[in-house]
């Protein structure tokens, strides 16, 4: 079984314990998806699969308060809010904007790239270094500039 998995398991444990409701409910959400995705493939998922799909769940979250934002629902950006704290527990440290730019330049140089058509190359081999410290988004917009001053 995937270490965090069984992490998360151990958390939500805790947060019965506890009575934390929103943690309680946030970690019931993820373990749902979790389950659901393993599910759809017919197997277990490994750590970075899980990390991947907990990722997602920021990213939703974030869609989220921005729609609450527009809807001046204060309530809901703050549910939000909150259970986006309680995913990114069990993401690794997210890498700096300084730290994600000198990974994007170390595999621009290794494949070679020059212009934003060979973008497609370097992320394929970007992403799976990132192990889930950074979003896809931040590192395809770190990539883009990078070859679009190359050019």
């Amino acid at each position: 079984m995937a270490e965090l998995k069984t992490k998360l398991e151990t958390a939500l444990r805790d947060a019965m314990r506890s009575q934390d409701e929103v943690r309680k409910r946030t970690i019931r959400m993820i373990l749902s998806a979790i389950r659901l995705a393993e599910v759809e493939k017919g197997g277990l998922l490994d750590d970075h699969a899980i990390l991947a799909l907990l990722q997602k769940e920021v990213k939703s979250r974030r869609e989220t308060i921005e729609d609450a934002q527009k809807a001046q629902r204060s309530d809901l950006v703050q549910a939000a809010e909150a259970e986006i704290q309680v995913i990114q527990e069990f993401l690794p440290q997210a890498l700096s904007e300084a730290e994600l730019l000198a990974l994007a330049k170390s595999v621009i140089e290794e494949v070679g790239a020059k212009t934003p058509a060979d973008m497609g190359k370097v992320m394929k081999i970007l992403i799976p270094r990132l192990q889930g410290r950074a979003s896809g988004e931040a590192a395809s917009r770190v990539v883009r500039e990078l070859l679009q001053q190359e050019t």
